[in-house]
Parts: C-alpha cells; structure tokens; sequence
C-alpha cells in the first residue's frame, strides 16, 4: 500500500488516507447559512475519495466574517443549515470519510469585499461593520482601523469559538479546526506585526499565544473527549520580526498539551508585504520540523497537485497528511488520479464506476 492512501489515527478518529480537502473560502453564503452552491460543493467534495474533508473557515460571530459571503456558525440558521448540507455531502461520501469544519475569526481583515470584487474594505455604504483585533492597527492602507479587544471582548471571543464547536457536533462533523493563521484574528495575536499590547494578551510570546491556547483548552474541555481538535497556523509570516517557525513549534507543543490532535502548517497573510517563495511544496519543512519536535499529527499544504510528491512527502514522514486546494477545485476527482498512479485501487460511487478504467489510462499517459 502506498503511504498517500494508508490510515491515521487523528485524535482516536481514523482516517482511511492521507489526503485532506483544504479549507477554502467560498464567499457564497446567506448571513453564513449554507446554501445550494455549498451543497452541490459539499457533495462534490464528499465525492472526490479524500480521507478528510475540511469546510472553509467558518466564523464563530457575524463580525468576524471575512466578506458578507462568508460561512459561519453563530445562528440556529447556520446550523440547521450545515446540517442539512452535511447530511447530503454524507450520502454520496465513500463511509469511511471524515468530515470536518474549520472555525474562524477574520479580525481586521472583516468587513472585506469578496475576492472577485477586489477585496478590499467594505465602505460605509456598502453595510461595512466595526472590525477587531488585539490592537487598532490596520491591516494595510485604506484598510479599517479595528478596534482593540478588551477583556470582555476577548471572553465573548472565546465563548463564541466553545459555542461554534458545539454546533459544528450537533450539525454532525467529525472534528473541529481552530483557524490560527493567515492574518486572521488568531493569528494577529500571535504575531507582533499585529498585536501591539503591553497586557497579558501581548509582548512575549507565551502572552501572544494565549488565546490561542485558551481558546483550544475551552473547546476541548467542552466536548466529548473522542472528538478530535486540530489547529492550522501560519508557521511563518515571512517578514523579519514576525511570527516565526521556532515560535510556531513552542505553540504547537503547548497545543499538543491542551489535547489538539494535529496542526495544519501553513505560513503567511498577516501582511501584503509578505514574499514568501511560491513553490510546490514550498511549506513542506514547517510541517517536518512540528512534527519531528513535537510528535504531532502534522498536515501540509502548498501548492502540491502531483500524486507522486505528496506520496514522497507522506513516506520520508515529512507530514502525516497533505492538504489540496485549488488541485481539488481543478480536479475534483483528483484523490481518484492519485490512486490511479500510485497503483491503488479506485472507488468511485457507484454511479460513476463505468469512469474509473479511463482515469487509469489517464494516469498511465501522464
């Protein structure tokens, strides 16, 4: 059996392979309620063969969405309506498929047009809402100035993350993902490009940390203690005096210790004068180094479309699992192609079965 399609076990949670469905925003949602795109998403995903299948961010209060699109989890209509997507996903999903959603908070980086309109800040008239964030710095310029969270912002912000994961179980996931990075609200109190207090909330980094570590201790406390918690962050900003890799193994092992069950190494998004080094792979030794250091569960992702690297990547143990993105929005049948050119066996739901010998010609023809 190759290493891309053997089991894991995530947090008592088995997974039959070792790809994963990367978050992805898709900026389509009514007041964060699922709708007909995301169920046809979902499904499409659910069909794909992925061992974990992971919903875009999902934000924990209505301000903390990134764009009026964006998903969330703070209503009793955005539940009934995961549930009702998720439900559907599950019935076209091969049995054996973990389904997870990732919880979020986009800090300054809230009140944002959706990608495809620019991007950019929300004017007044266009419904823009006050943003927050550890400190009042914005994000880039022209971008809003967010306000800085006091204590009682912040035990809002933690109850919002303990309520948002249960609704994720009562909607029927198999796991939660606390969103730490891409200059998003977690990761603004990490980094000291964002988070400029002098509290307990900021300065070193056991203080930058502390949210993240106490929002991961609330969660895990307040669930079943079967349900697995994972955590993605940003293992690097990529500008000098930012959050960095080394500080990124001393969080994931404080993690490690409040019960996550694996970390996501990504990088980035705190700033747009960020450069990182675009590459297939390029995040790879973030994950190695987590997981070398601290015996996490690890996840990569990055740029990674070729069946052949992330199979390298799993079988030299450089992460435990490897995240696509858009390869799975270009190929939604690319765990299928993998299989082909690994030489595992495929399984298509039964509908589409009759396609399996062509993907294996494909595959051969590569």
């Amino acid at each position: 059996m190759s290493a891309l399609f053997s089991p894991l076990d995530v947090g008592g949670m088995t997974v039959p392979n070792r790809i994963v469905v990367a978050p992805m925003c898709q900026y389509s949602a009514d007041d964060g309620s699922a709708n007909d795109w995301h169920l046809q998403h979902w499904m499409t995903l659910a069909m794909s063969g992925a061992g974990m299948v992971t919903v875009e961010a999902t934000a924990v209060e209505r301000r903390g969405r990134i764009t009026h699109g964006c998903l969330g989890l703070y209503s009793d209509d955005n539940e009934a309506a995961a549930r009702r997507t998720l439900a559907a996903a599950r019935r076209v999903a091969p049995a054996a498929t973990r389904f997870g959603i990732q919880l979020a908070h986009a800090g300054r980086k809230g009140s944002s047009h959706v990608p495809w309109a620019g991007g950019e800040s929300l004017s007044h008239d266009q419904d823009a809402w006050p943003t927050v964030a550890p400190s009042a710095v914005p994000f880039a310029k022209g971008w809003h100035v967010p306000e800085a969270l006091d204590q009682a912002g912040i035990d809002r912000l933690i109850a919002g993350f303990v309520a948002a994961a249960h609704r994720a179980v009562r909607a029927g996931f198999d796991y939660v993902e606390l969103h730490g990075g891409h200059g998003y609200l977690l990761h603004e109190f990490l980094s000291p490009l964002a988070n400029k207090r002098t509290d307990r909330w900021g300065g070193s980094l056991e203080n930058r940390a502390r949210l993240m570590v106490d929002i991961a201790r609330a969660v895990k406390a307040s669930l079943p203690a079967s349900f697995p918690v994972g955590a993605r962050l940003s293992a690097t900003d990529w500008i000098d005096g930012g959050f960095n890799i080394d500080e990124a193994v001393i969080l994931s092992f404080a993690l490690k210790n409040e019960g996550v069950a694996y970390v996501c190494a990504s990088s980035s998004g705190i700033s747009p004068e960020a450069k990182p080094p675009l590459a297939p792979g390029y995040m790879v030794p973030f994950a190695a180094r987590i997981r070398k250091e601290t015996g996490l569960v690890t996840r990569t992702v990055g740029m990674i479309d070729n069946p052949r690297m992330a199979e390298t990547i799993v079988a030299n143990g450089e992460a435990d699992l490897v995240a696509f993105a858009r390869a799975i929005l270009a190929d939604p049948r690319w765990p299928w192609r993998a299989a082909a050119t690994l030489g595992e066996p495929l399984h298509p739901v039964v509908q589409y079965a009759r396609a399996a010998p062509l993907m294996e010609k494909w595959a051969k023809h590569a």
